[in-house]
């Protein structure tokens, strides 16, 4: 009974913390969204990011160094606390979005490998001026420019692409595209993905939409800070690309990231105009270093505390009588 009791409230604890900091990050992205509205795109998208999985990471270090240690340290090996339906039925929902997350996780993973085959197979490869990334032109009917994958990306050009837009617009839009790359978007999407799908619970959502928002903003900002000509280029582009995109088509892509996707062709005329004040800005100090190391520097300081935190017995034994007394409410 003491091994399920600990496994039980663990999977509890996870559930608990992860939505009850899901809804603060929340609430903290919406007091704050008119500040940050006034921070570059770049820096914006950091620390959505940052706020949304720092939910799920604060649930998963104070369960790992406090709960868990609480636990094995003071709870009774001959415990005579039993499991009650309650327990059971939280500890159960947790696992469930744990599982949901695995499987979606892994199914995503075979359809972007199955993807990539696809396209492989009925691609040509190509060499693009500047352009590092493997690079593919491929038939499609869709006006794709993407990046597939996350830890082996790859670019991919649809052919009527490569003949419709100018050789200036098609350098803005791969700009565009290489500071997706710059971000780790893929990687970024990918975590949001599991964050959202282990808590089940429908938290969350418009900081994940935000990011989203401020991840494509910034690669225009990335696209933008190599001259103002590349910004106004960029825009040219996406009219063209939207023009193209049939009424209803739509590349699915599961791990990738579109220069236009047919669910964000109403956001063009924005980010046209984004671009065209971009165009008459100074962008040279747009995306800085210490931005894009501030999901790792939160995550780390958060670690830094948990241990400190973890390390004072008294923390330990009060965190103990906190389980002791949720045992009780839900027997």
């Amino acid at each position: 009974m003491y091994e399920l009791l600990g496994i039980c409230l663990t999977l509890s604890a996870l559930l608990a913390v992860n939505a009850l900091m899901s809804l603060v990050a929340e609430g903290v992205w919406r007091l704050s969204a008119p500040a940050l509205q006034r921070l570059s795109a770049g820096l914006r998208a950091e620390i959505l990011f940052t706020l949304r999985v720092s939910a799920p990471a604060i649930a998963l270090i104070a369960v790992a160094a406090v709960f868990v240690p609480a636990f094995i340290a003071h709870e009774p090996h001959t415990t005579g606390e039993v499991v009650s339906k309650k327990l059971a039925a939280l500890a159960l929902i947790s696992a469930t979005g744990f599982g949901l997350a695995l499987t979606k996780a892994f199914r995503s993973w075979l359809a972007t490998h199955a993807l990539l085959r696809d396209w492989l197979a009925r691609a040509q490869r190509i060499q693009l001026e500047g352009v590092a990334t493997p690079t593919f032109s491929l038939s499609h009917s869709f006006p794709i420019i993407a990046v597939v994958g996350t830890f082996r990306p790859r670019l991919f050009i649809a052919e009527h692409l490569l003949q419709s837009l100018t050789k200036e617009e098609l350098t803005a839009a791969i700009a565009h595209e290489c500071g997706h790359l710059a971000a780790r978007d893929n990687l970024k999407r990918s975590l949001l993905r599991v964050c959202r799908d282990v808590l089940i619970l429908p938290c969350g959502r418009g900081l994940d939409r935000a990011w989203s928002e401020a991840a494509e903003c910034a690669a225009d900002e990335h696209a933008a800070r190599q001259s103002a000509l590349t910004a106004l280029n960029l825009a040219s582009a996406l009219v063209k690309i939207a023009k193209m995109i049939p009424a209803k088509g739509q590349a699915a892509i599961p791990v990738g990231v579109f220069l236009v996707g047919a669910e964000e062709s109403r956001g063009v005329k924005a980010r046209v105009r984004r671009l065209l004040d971009l165009a008459s800005r100074d962008q040279r100090r747009l995306g800085s270093i210490p931005a894009k190391i501030l999901p790792v520097t939160a995550l780390g300081l958060l670690a830094a505390i948990a241990i400190a935190v973890a390390s004072n017995p008294h923390v330990l034994i009060n965190v103990h009588h906190l389980i002791e007394r949720v045992v009780g409410v839900l027997c």
